[in-house]
């Protein structure tokens, strides 16, 4: 059936009309019949033992959010990963879980059992909170007699503990039709201690829209299963599949994971019922959370899902995670590359979201880490990206909301917040950029650094050196570096200092692209300064 002629979106459009206009509250009062997730009360029982005649673990294993006494530990049953409910029946299926010490599982020190249910895509998020601060351990589950592969994964140093390293990779935008996640070899070989995943992790295109490196199924994604598909699309990657087994990971999402460009309830395309659009944004959000893996905080109601969250490395880094695409007003200039005229600079744009906003100041004030992280999605840098005179901004970046980017670094500036550092994704290319309260004007005091990560894939094979990489360096002043390959940057933070390494493939468009190191720099602590490594 045509999702745009249901009965239940011709109820919700006149239910609007009657309102005038997207009304948030009505659309919650009927989010129980729309991707609602389900109730999951202590009465919820597996039903029947299920068996399986193909392999239900078809995406691997994966964890996240980690502190110091656990993680969410999360996998998929899926026996047909790209059919219809991942080939699964209809009933609730009980997941054992076990953690050790060991590969080998002769030291368990966890066990229990989890319900897969079908409401949720028998995803399963065990939460793990007895666990040991600062270990690495494994863990496994095993349903209808099958066992999943072996996931390894760590707690964070306690609290109170200053750890002497911290080792982190940085990846973001990885389309699948552009080219293979070739990047992840290299990162499996790092041994880090956490990746950090910017957004785009999937594209909602339809087949061949994007390129031929390898092909999406189906049509523009918008429905529940659709969604459902695309993500177990692109969890089919062994490479992505492995670096999920390697080590916990904090993801934060972007436009693609619903769709492009959009900002809060609002559409880049002129004419979009707003109430598809929000039974699509529900579809999405549900989708994402059932196949990453987040806490049970995070579980979404109807088209809201709370992302934004903080976590630390004992004493030496916390990590701030922001939504930089949920609670924003629309971009200013009609999204397009504009200077920082009225519309920009009107104090009333917000990329936050005022809760959000808030929330981010209270932790900032609160962190006692030596290095305060910022992982988010659009360039925080006020790069002025023309080849004419005149300058001109991209309007879906924080330029767009140049007055809520210059309270927050203001903020940061008068607080005397310890070094912050600012990761950024979904642009596919690299720069390493020094922020001050207004980067149109170099004499004034830079107040913190920007990492931003370039593409996984999307793009293709990028460039070492753009035509326009002098003028663009020359009128900008904040920018340390830029480049347009694709890759990935590998972090190491210390109580002295935060080193960055730009690794970068070569050849995303065929097996076996060579990865090597493009760039490294070193922020020393107390300083917002890029210095060459």
């Amino acid at each position: 059936m045509n999702p745009m002629s249901s009965p239940l979106l011709s109820e919700l459009r006149n239910a609007f009309r009657h309102e005038s206009g997207v009304s948030r509250r009505l659309f919650l009062a009927h989010a129980g019949a729309i991707a609602a997730v389900p109730w999951l009360g202590s009465s919820a029982r597996a039903e029947n033992p299920v068996s399986f005649d193909k392999e239900p673990f078809s995406m691997g294993v994966a964890s996240g959010d980690p502190d110091h006494r656990g993680m969410v530990l999360w996998t998929r049953l899926a026996p047909e990963p790209l059919a219809p409910n991942g080939g699964m029946p209809a009933v609730t299926v009980e997941v054992t879980y076990e953690v050790a010490e060991d590969e080998a599982f002769q030291k368990v020190v966890d066990r229990g059992t989890a319900l897969a249910t079908p409401q949720l895509g028998h995803s399963v998020h065990v939460e793990i909170h007895s666990l040991k601060p600062d270990r690495w351990y494994h863990y496994r589950f095993s349903a209808g007699g099958v066992r999943s592969p072996v996931g390894r994964t760590r707690t964070m140093p306690a609290p109170t503990d200053m750890p002497g390293q911290f080792r982190f990779a940085v990846t973001t935008c990885q389309n699948y039709e552009q080219g293979l996640f070739t990047g992840y070899e290299q990162m499996l070989r790092d041994e880090v201690d956490l990746v950090f995943h910017l957004g785009d992790y999937i594209y909602e295109y339809k087949s061949g829209q994007n390129g031929t490196i390898r092909t999406h199924l189906g049509q523009e994604i918008g429905t529940l299963e659709e969604y459902r598909i695309r993500h177990a699309q692109y969890r089919s990657d062994p490479l992505l599949q492995q670096m999920h087994a390697a080590c916990p990971w904090f993801v934060t999402w972007d436009d693609h994971e619903f769709d492009n460009n959009y900002a809060n309830h609002v559409s880049e395309e002129q004419g979009i019922d707003p109430v598809y659009f929000m039974w699509r944004r529900a579809n999405a959000y549900q989708a994402y959370y059932e196949m990453m893996p987040l806490r049970r905080k995070c579980m979404p109601s109807g088209p809201d899902l709370q992302l934004y969250r903080k976590a630390s490395f004992g004493r030496l880094a916390e990590f701030l995670i922001l939504d930089a695409r949920q609670y924003r007003s629309d971009q200013p200039n009609q999204d397009k590359r504009s200077p920082l005229n009225a519309e920009a600079l009107e104090p009333r744009n917000t990329l936050l979201g005022h809760k959000q906003k808030h929330w981010l100041m209270q932790s900032l004030l609160g962190s006692g880490a030596v290095w305060n992280i910022l992982a988010q999605q659009v360039m925080m840098g006020l790069v002025d990206r023309s080849t004419s005179e005149e300058a001109s901004y991209s309007m879906d970046q924080w330029p767009g909301y140049a007055a809520e980017r210059a309270a927050l670094l203001q903020f940061i500036k008068e607080r005397r917040i310890s070094n912050p550092v600012v990761l950024t994704g979904d642009i596919h290319s690299n720069w390493a950029n020094e922020l001050r309260v207004d980067d149109t004007q170099p004499e004034l005091e830079r107040v913190a650094t920007e990492f931003v990560c370039t593409s996984l894939s999307s793009g293709g094979n990028g460039t070492q050196k753009a035509s326009d990489h002098d003028a663009l360096m020359a009128k900008n002043p904040c920018i340390r570096f830029h480049n347009r390959e694709r890759g990935y940057i590998l972090c190491t933070a210390t109580p002295s200092g935060l080193r960055s390494d730009y690794q970068v493939v070569e050849d995303v468009e065929k097996p076996g692209g060579k990865i090597l190191t493009r760039a490294s720099f070193v922020v020393p602590s107390g300083q917002a300064i890029i210095q060459p490594a």
